[in-house]
């Protein structure tokens, strides 16, 4: 029986139908037919699966059929995930997706082909999980991580001597040429900290969630204190003070180095818009198996724009709210985002009923 055949023979329920007839695109005023759409995605070069709520096959295309070495005279369309395919990762991968409500990776091996799969929620809670073999994944990876290396070896090399010369001309210039060279040594610094943004951000994109080969014991606690030691001198300056309220110090496995790039990140973010004398507020609070860590700060709060775009690479609110006039890169909430993203968790933004901002990080407490 044909691919088309057993397709018409899937018994789509009402509610089913309604959906697929509101989603219908219309282009130039004509509706793209749902079958149209199904034979786009059966000739994909990408494994598609859908999976109802109650995880059933919906939909599978050749392609993924091929990818898990179902046997082509085999209908599993219609039948219970687990009743044709049992994969621990690729179930904690959906767990997480219907608990986080954002996309989740993982990989493993079927039958010794290497797959990686991208676990997508959708409305319902029907999901999309998109198959690939990791080997190519893995050649384009290598060369991603290359071109990465001569990106940083090819800016920062230049950076650092532009830096430099730029030292050498402040002792050498005279002094209406002065306000010239701080603005070159400025900006120069501005340049730098991108490159390292960009080069941190790239890295990040390229580890899976639950990479735990550097994971080892941190502290929460511990993490927001030291974090905000390194930039105690700013906030020194403007009268800002640090308050932790915790009942437990919030242990955990993670990568320590990155995890207190995020909390500095955060800490960072809300001294920014912390009036002068006022203080953030930090909460470390158990839930369920993971921990919520909370930066508060007292500032005038977040716009609609903000909430819809703050984690977007490169997006600056409105400069008029933020205390601080001191330029960063641009991507410290994304670099945020990304790190919970490989720890397994998320993180949200919302304004604080009694004013505010606040940011929520919320991490694995895992096998600490």
């Amino acid at each position: 029986m044909s691919g088309w055949a057993l397709r018409s023979r899937f018994n789509l329920n009402a509610g089913s139908r309604r959906r697929s007839a509101q989603i219908s695109p219309v282009l130039s005023g004509h509706s793209l037919s749902t079958a149209q759409l199904l034979a786009w995605i059966d000739a994909a070069t990408q494994g598609w699966l859908v999976l109802t709520p109650d995880l059933t096959i919906g939909f599978i295309n050749s392609r993924a059929e091929r990818l898990l070495q179902f046997s082509s005279n085999r209908l599993v369309r219609g039948q219970a995930l687990d009743d044709v395919l049992s994969v621990p990762q690729l179930e904690e991968a959906m767990v997480s997706v219907r608990y986080q409500q954002r996309p989740q990776r993982c990989e493993w091996e079927q039958q010794g082909v290497p797959l990686e799969a991208i676990v997508l929620p959708g409305a319902d809670e029907w999901l999309l999980v998109l198959l690939q073999n990791r080997q190519s994944l893995e050649a384009q990876q290598e060369q991603q991580e290359r071109w990465v290396s001569d990106v940083a070896h090819e800016l920062k090399t230049p950076l650092t001597a532009l830096m430099l010369v730029s030292d050498r001309l402040e002792t050498a210039v005279s002094a209406d040429d002065a306000i010239l060279v701080e603005r070159l040594q400025k900006e120069l610094r501005r340049l730098q900290l991108l490159v390292e943004d960009l080069l941190e951000l790239s890295r990040l994109e390229n580890i899976l969630p639950h990479e735990q080969g550097g994971y080892s014991p941190v502290n929460l606690e511990e993490l927001v204190e030291a974090a905000w030691n390194s930039i105690r001198p700013l906030a020194d300056q403007h009268e800002v003070r640090l308050s932790i309220n915790t009942q437990e110090p919030g242990p955990l496995l993670g990568d320590q180095r990155r995890l207190h790039r995020a909390v500095l990140n955060l800490l960072d973010n809300a001294l920014r818009f912390s009036p002068q004398g006022s203080t953030v507020d930090v909460k470390i609070l158990p839930s369920g198996g993971w921990w919520l860590v909370c930066v508060r700060d007292h500032g005038p709060g977040l716009s609609e724009s903000d909430l819809s775009n703050m984690f977007q690479r490169f997006y600056r609110g409105d400069p008029s709210r933020v205390r601080s006039h001191q330029s960063g890169s641009g991507l410290g909430l994304a670099i945020v985002q990304q790190i919970a993203v490989n720890h397994g968790g998320r993180i949200q933004a919302r304004n604080h009923p009694d004013g505010g901002s606040s940011i929520e990080l919320l991490l694995s407490r895992g096998d600490h």
